[in-house]
Formats: C-alpha cells, sequence, structure tokens
C-alpha cells in the first residue's frame, strides 16, 4: 500500500490535514486509530467551533469532517499503526495486522489520551464506574451518583452534560479557584446537582465490582475522608500519543513532537499537527488549523522533491 500522504489520526488536524491534501488530487490515506474523529467525538456540545450559531455534537462535528474529507478522495483505513521507519524513502509503515504501508511524506496527527489519576482502583474498576468519557458513558449513571476530578473546561463541560442524569454531582479539583471559562464556570455554580471540593484530591477509588467509593484528601490539612460514589470521571489534562516516535524524532520534556512553527519536524518530509505538538491551547480549531498548515506544507514539499527530480534527470540527459 503507498501513499504520496499518509496521515496518522483522524481528529480535526488529521481530518482537515486530509482534507487540504485531498483537494490537491494526492489521494491521502487517513490510519484512523483506536479512536475515529479524536477526542473531539467523545465530547457532548462544542459550542466553540465557529460556523455553528447552535452548538453541535463533537461526533457530529467529527463525522462531517471526516465525510467532507472522502468527499475529495480521501481514504481511509482502520487500523493502528504499531512500527515507522522513517530512515527510509519512502517511510514504511507496520500496521497491527502485518501490512505495510510506504508514504512520500508523513503527518502525525495521533492526539492525545486522558491523563490518569494515577491511584489504587483506577484501572481495577475501570469501565466499572471508572471513565473518561461522560458523552460514552452517561446514560449509565441515571439517577446514581459521580464524582468528577478536574477544573479545567473538559472537567466543567462533561460535568454538565452528566447532570442531565445523575442525581448528584461531585467535582473535586486540587485548587481553590477553577481553570475553565467563566461561562462554564457560571453554569456550573448555578447547577443545584453540582457542589465542589476544593483543594483536594483523590487518593483511592474504592469498590470490589464497582466503585462504590472516593478517598479524598484535601491537600491543606491532610485529612482524609471517603465519600461514596457510583462513578469516578478524571479530567486532569492528557499525554501525548508519542510513543511510537520516541528515539525517532523530537520530543519534549512532556513528551510532545517538536516542530516548528510550520508543523515541520527535524525530518524532512514528516510533519506534526493537533495536540500531538499543542499543549498550550488544544481546541479543535487550533488542530484543524495545524492540519492545514501541514497539508500545505506537505503539498509544496512533494512539489520540491517532483522539481528536484525532473532537474536532475534533465541534467543527465
Amino acid at each position: 500500500m503507498h501513499s504520496k500522504v499518509v496521515i496518522i489520526g483522524s481528529g480535526p488536524a488529521g481530518l482537515t490535514a486530509a482534507l487540504y491534501a485531498a483537494r490537491a488530487n494526492l489521494e491521502p490515506l487517513v490510519v484512523r486509530g483506536l479512536q475515529p474523529g479524536g477526542l473531539i467525538a467523545t465530547t457532548s456540545e462544542v459550542e466553540n467551533y465557529p460556523g455553528f450559531v447552535e452548538s453541535i455534537g463533537g461526533y457530529e462535528l467529527a463525522d462531517n469532517m471526516e465525510k467532507q474529507a472522502v468527499r475529495f478522495g480521501t481514504q481511509l483505513l482502520d487500523a493502528l499503526i504499531e512500527q515507522v521507519d522513517l530512515s527510509v524513502r519512502p517511510f514504511r509503515l507496520t500496521t497491527d495486522s502485518g501490512d505495510i504501508i510506504s508514504a512520500e511524506t508523513l503527518i502525525i496527527a495521533t492526539g492525545a489520551s486522558p491523563r490518569k489519576l494515577g491511584v489504587p482502583g483506577e484501572d481495577a474498576l475501570a469501565n466499572r464506574g471508572v471513565s473518561y468519557c461522560a458523552t460514552c458513558d452517561g446514560f449509565f449513571f441515571r439517577n446514581k451518583r459521580v464524582v468528577v476530578v478536574g477544573g479545567g473546561n473538559s472537567a466543567l463541560d462533561e460535568s454538565l452534560f452528566l447532570t442531565r442524569y445523575v442525581s448528584e454531582l461531585v467535582i473535586v479539583h486540587r485548587r481553590d479557584s477553577l481553570r475553565a471559562d467563566p461561562i462554564l464556570q457560571e453554569r456550573a455554580f448555578s447547577n443545584p446537582k453540582i457542589r465542589f471540593v476544593w483543594d483536594s484530591v483523590v487518593d483511592e477509588i474504592q469498590g470490589s465490582t464497582n466503585v462504590t467509593g472516593v478517598a479524598i484528601r484535601n491537600l491543606k490539612t491532610g485529612e482524609t475522608t471517603t465519600h461514596a460514589t457510583d462513578g469516578v470521571f478524571p479530567y486532569i489534562g492528557h499525554i501525548p500519543n508519542t510513543w511510537l516516535f520516541a528515539g525517532t524524532l523530537d520530543l519534549d520534556e512532556n513528551g510532545y513532537i517538536v516542530a516548528d512553527g510550520r508543523t515541520r519536524t527535524q525530518i524532512p518530509g514528516v510533519f506534526a499537527a493537533g495536540d500531538v505538538v499543542d499543549h498550550v491551547y488544544r481546541q479543535a480549531i487550533t488542530a484543524a488549523g495545524e492540519g492545514c498548515k501541514a497539508a500545505m506544507e506537505a503539498v509544496w514539499y512533494l512539489a520540491e522533491q517532483e522539481h528536484a527530480q525532473k532537474k536532475a534527470a534533465a541534467a543527465v540527459v
């Protein structure tokens, strides 16, 4: 399988890159990965993406992006990339089924994954009360109690979504103020189902077959209390999905791919866009913008390579 442009990842960055590459008649190949649509597809409502007067569901937004890219000739592949060899040209990518994909250019848009709390009980009770996607699992907590950990936009946005179902929601935040946008804070503070536990962290998720409670420690007093709950939703940030490129591409101290202002990595023909690079803004619109830039860079790179080859061939003649 060969493509002039291979894109790993199918979130806003990857799909926007696909759209621009497809409109340049490059028939890009998008390897969709574990989370088609990226993290935005797990968001209940998106209110800040330009062009939508009313909010749009994250899954619907991602689906629209994918259909638009396909319309212009994008090819989709449901697979995982397990190995990359960027020391040869064209680049070689190996999928989880053992297939080999060769790529003249590569756009990395693998995004980021939710950061775990790293406390006892979290892994053992995953999908048994511990969830990282309110949109996916909120329905299962109808008339139940849940705890949300975090204080940013994701924590409040998903908390507000969960109040459609739950009877009680407690937000545990390690500080005494929130980082979320003021409009989200206003909605959360005025919601009668939501209450806050400040200056605190969750030290343990309790339960045998299902979540039954959490141990909450106050960071100022050191006091630990047990809070009964049926579910825990951590929203404490993300970890870039860059393990595949460790030792091959330059990564910063937090594991994000290092790229210049034009999405170019240190390997010519390899570009990176979206949350795999961005640990500051982390918005769908900025990811889409980075995807656009990466695709344009790939188009220009391929044109330069073609021109150089023609010039070399002419010189031989």
